[in-house]
């Protein structure tokens, strides 16, 4: 399975990357996959490696670039309950600063640069992000609705800006959400508001699951949630990518 590391150029500066991809001659269908907010590390390359094994090119940028290449923070090898405050009181002013406008702009070059890759096949793209990063998928795929033809979020916040981006989408979209993360009474009003935006969706709570499940290097980790994660993402891929 061949990889790079990437720098992509940005209207800010230039974005490190990974890249993963079938070894295969031929261009792929590219998926533009967005990090929880711990970032690249050895779990997001596994998980963007087995995607890439299903025929995609699959690329991973760092998030916030801006203050230093990935990764930012040093991370413990299992993030356990005991290590996550700190954690967050490092991440949440980068993520505070990573404004609706800046993930626009680099939406903007992160899709430039995965299309014009000699590996990436004409054509449509997906993204897909996790926790914050499924916040992120919904907002480039309102900017670029004719670009993206696929967003899966899992355990995001992804109604957190209201109905005007819902009503951008065009892509078809699942929405995998933590149990913890919403109630079947919030889960009914996000719906309502997808389908008043006329949106193509599923979205549905993984039972059992707290935010974070797909993550294998956290105490969140589900397997059966991971599990169904790919048992949506991949015939939704397949469906607006590879049959497009």
């Amino acid at each position: 399975m061949p990889t790079k590391t990437l720098r992509i150029p940005t209207t800010d500066g230039q974005a490190d990357a990974f890249a993963a991809f079938p070894d295969h001659g031929e261009p792929h269908p590219g998926v533009l996959m967005y990090a929880d907010g711990f970032g690249i590390r050895p779990v997001l390359r596994e998980m963007a490696r087995e995607l890439a094994e299903h025929g995609y090119y699959v690329l991973v940028p760092n998030l916030f670039y801006r203050h230093g290449p990935a990764p930012l923070i040093e991370l413990p090898e299992h993030i356990g309950a005991e290590a996550r405050p700190a954690l967050m009181a490092q991440l949440m002013p980068l993520i505070a600063a990573h404004t609706a406008e800046r993930v626009r702009r680099d939406a903007d070059a992160y899709l430039g640069f995965l299309t014009t890759q000699p590996e990436v096949a004409a054509g449509p793209v997906a993204v897909t992000g996790y926790c914050i990063g499924g916040l992120l998928a919904m907002r480039t795929a309102a900017a670029h609705p004719g670009q993206v033809a696929a967003v899966a979020a899992f355990h995001g916040p992804v109604g957190a800006d209201g109905p005007d981006t819902l009503a951008e989408i065009t892509a078809q979209v699942h929405f995998g959400h933590a149990e913890s993360d919403l109630t079947p009474e919030a889960l009914s009003e996000l719906n309502r508001a997808l389908d008043a935006a006329k949106v193509d969706y599923t979205s549905e709570i993984y039972p059992g699951t707290v935010h974070g499940f797909t993550m294998s290097d956290t105490d969140a980790f589900d397997p059966a949630g991971l599990q169904r994660h790919w048992d949506r993402l991949l015939p939704l891929l397949d469906r607006t990518l590879t049959n497009s």
